[in-house]
């Protein structure tokens, strides 16, 4: 598989410092969230990280399908729904995380579910800025991010090409 033009590749320890400070940032609003609900499979990571720093215990899943063959987005395909106490007051007081936001069509399936819950998120593009509380990078939607759980060590071309060092 060959690497898009725009290709972002993240390493463990620039996900886990990205990670840190989007908690960093979350810890400012002064809000305290009785629970996390990750977005899996991305939201794993983040969710994780987040829970230790901000000392929130509870963490839910919710499994949506969305990228079938790492490539293109398909059609949202709900595997695992959230549990319904975290419903409760359409999810107020929820933390809702995600390694990245690209179109926002998995967030919004989300916020459906828990539409006031914070939504937060390490990486956003453009389209899906707007469906997200709270996020700390922005890259452009032609850009494909390959987050560590995605890659092995290998060659990376130089950006401009034709030149080897």
């Amino acid at each position: 598989m060959s690497l898009p033009e725009k290709a972002f590749p993240v390493s463990w320890d620039q996900f886990h410092r990205d990670a840190r400070a989007l908690s960093w940032r979350l810890a400012g609003l002064n809000q305290e969230f009785k629970a996390i609900v990750c977005i899996t499979r991305g939201g794993l990571v983040p969710a994780a990280i987040i829970s230790r720093e901000l000392n929130i215990r509870l963490i839910e899943t919710v499994c949506i399908a969305s990228y079938h063959d790492y490539v293109s987005q398909g059609d949202m395909n709900l595997l695992k729904g959230v549990a319904e106490n975290l419903k409760e007051n359409g999810g107020e007081g929820v933390l809702v995380i995600d390694d990245l936001t690209d179109t926002g069509k998995t967030a919004k399936e989300v916020r459906d579910m828990l539409p006031k819950a914070h939504f937060a998120c390490v990486y956003a593009k453009p389209k899906g800025v707007p469906l997200i509380d709270t996020f700390v990078t922005e890259v452009s939607q032609d850009t494909w991010i390959y987050f560590p759980w995605d890659m092995g060590f290998s060659y990376q071309e130089p950006i401009a090409k034709g030149t080897r060092g």
